[in-house]
């Protein structure tokens, strides 16, 4: 503990151009615990950026960790760039707009042009103007779906798309050289702007994002025709202004907005949990339909880069997955465009590994090659970047993630729930115009396909104790590989940390041709399986699990064998 004590003494005497740090850290003098948690371990600059509670401490996130970070990434663009230049944009949460000006000044103190919204902004938004500018990076200050407690920081490269893994470590360096309190080179933020070096991107650019928007449209005439109804809730986030003015640029006028959940409120007081996955969001826009009813239910989280829906059956909300959306999202643009004749020659459609594959089903019907990569959306906007570069880009069809991550186009390299919300409306109107619902249209996929039931399992490891907890699990993991679950022989083993795939009968060993990264898998018969991986930006294990069945029924009962297998196996209950 002495090492942390002199930390905190040291915080507590050097941290004061924040005086929420200053009564924070007042308030912890002599609870070791709450000294501990602060301080035991400094922000990992994990997949290009920092996540964690906003607060006084190394372990935290303040204007402290904020512009430590920003000052190694000054240091590596001025190390990599001829006059480099920094997209910046932020969300809704406590203290995303000080954290933004503050890194915008370090950048600024360090010679660095930067082009900063003067308000917030949904995240595909910073990488489109990451593009726009042709910077040579870009930050955004957002926790996505987090609690309220949490903010974060996340780099981005000139291509528009979350920094690489050689470009973060290269960062990371830098970062470890930089004193908390003293290695940050700072300009004042209005004097940068009054002299150029700082500047505010003007609403030019935001028309010229929805102009890319609007071309991922696939019947652009079929809104105005079809009365759709729609109640919809940025969560107290970026999404507000944005989705609304697409929705009303295609058509759809019947939009009622959630009050309670409309303006921006990092302390997101109707939903602590504002993620569009979970049912409890939606229930202010459910209680609004007592009212009068509407086909869909839209929800945007708080920095608008993932979107959630529940759709009307027979007088009921039912929430849609993520993957339900992406495979009906997939269903109806390839089978439009096919319609159409406008289907490219070797389309692609783009998921990540834990996806449902009932995508590449549907898609091999229609011709479309389906890529897998790794969890994390800049693997897409990779291979967006890399069809560009061939002028292939119209290759690319829709690119998706299972936790409510969308994108269709080439105007930015992260998922995009601006155009994801677009497409979604598009889709509702179209099949209410032939009389189906989207429930009813999930429902006929399930029945030409098959029912591939996808489900997710998150255990929280709060904590020192719990990350050692969580590592522990893995290795014990790849150590051990089980031989059944659920009673059904593991067919194949994929350990993507090691890139080998193994056949367990024959005992061939393949390579897998992606990035390492601590993901294991496990193949069943028929198309079932079990996907392990820690959380790359919260503290947790996710276990993915797709049950192939007949029914309904078979699948669910299926899927609680698998998981109450796996919860035995990895010594979670």
């Amino acid at each position: 503990m002495n090492d942390i004590n002199a930390l905190y003494k040291l915080w507590s005497e050097k941290a004061t151009a924040d005086a929420d740090l200053v009564e924070e850290l007042k308030s912890i003098n002599g609870n070791e615990d709450e000294i501990l948690d602060r301080f035991y371990k400094s922000l990992e600059f994990g997949t290009a950026g920092l996540r964690g509670v906003i607060g006084a401490g190394t372990n935290r996130m303040n204007v402290y960790t904020v512009n430590q970070a920003t000052q190694g990434l000054a240091d590596y663009l001025n190390s990599e760039f001829e006059n480099p230049s920094v997209a910046i944009a932020y969300d809704s949460r406590i203290k995303s707009d000080v954290f933004a000006r503050s890194a915008a000044s370090v950048l600024a103190g360090n010679g660095i042009k930067v082009y900063i919204y003067p308000e917030l902004v949904p995240t595909p938004m910073l990488s489109y103007a990451v593009r726009y500018y042709k910077c040579s990076s870009g930050i955004i200050i957002t926790a996505s779906h987090n609690p309220a407690k949490y903010n974060g920081y996340k780099c981005y490269d000139p291509n528009g798309y979350q920094m690489t893994d050689e470009a973060a470590a290269k960062t990371y360096d830098f970062i470890q050289n930089v004193d908390m309190f003293s290695g940050a080179k700072t300009a004042d933020f209005d004097k940068a702007l009054a002299d150029g070096t700082i500047e505010y991107i003007s609403n030019d650019v935001v028309e010229s994002f929805y102009d890319e928007v609007l071309k991922a449209r696939v019947n652009p005439e079929v809104c105005e025709k079809a009365d759709l109804s729609v109640i919809y809730s940025p969560l107290n986030g970026t999404g507000n202004k944005h989705v609304r003015a697409i929705l009303d640029r295609i058509g759809i006028k019947d939009v009622r907005v959630v009050k309670e959940q409309e303006l921006p409120d990092g302390n997101f007081p109707t939903c602590p949990f504002p993620n569009p996955e979970i049912k409890q969001v939606f229930e202010c826009g459910i209680e609004m339909t007592k009212e009068r009813k509407a086909d869909l239910l839209l929800a945007t989280d708080p920095d608008c880069d993932r979107v959630g829906i529940a759709v009307l059956d027979n007088g009921e909300y039912k929430l849609m997955t993520g993957n339900e959306v992406g495979i009906m999202l997939t269903e109806y643009i390839l089978s439009s465009l096919k319609e159409q004749g406008k289907l490219p020659k070797n389309p692609i459609v783009v998921k990540t590994i834990v996806t449902s594959h009932l995508v590449s089903v549907i898609a091999s019907k229609y011709g479309a090659e389906t890529v897998d990569l790794l969890t994390g959306f800049k693997y897409i906007g990779e291979l967006v970047t890399k069809l560009e570069k061939k002028n292939e880009t119209d290759r690319f069809i829709l690119g998706m993630e299972e936790s409510y991550g969308y994108l269709r186009g080439a105007h930015a390299r992260d998922k995009d729930a601006v155009v994801a919300s677009m497409l979604i409306c598009e889709m509702a109107a179209y099949y209410k115009s032939k009389g189906i619902s989207l429930y009813n249209q999930m429902q006929n996929i399930y029945k030409e396909y098959g029912m591939f039931l996808n489900t997710l399992l998150n255990f929280g490891f709060e904590g020192a104790a719990g990350m050692q907890k969580m590592s522990d699990m893995m290795t014990e993991l790849r150590n051990n590989p089980p031989k059944t679950i659920a009673g059904r022989e593991v067919v194949e083993v994929s350990d993507y940390k090691l890139s080998t795939r193994t056949d367990t009968k024959s005992g061939t060993v393949e390579e897998i041709k992606l990035p390492k990264s601590n993901v294991l898998a496990y193949k069943l018969p028929s198309g079932s399986g079990v996907i392990v991986r820690p959380s790359g930006t919260e503290p947790k294990i996710k276990i993915y699990i797709t049950a192939v069945a007949s029914d309904r029924a078979s699948a669910e009962a299926f899927t609680n064998e698998i998981s109450c297998d796996m919860e035995k196996i990895m010594g979670i209950k």
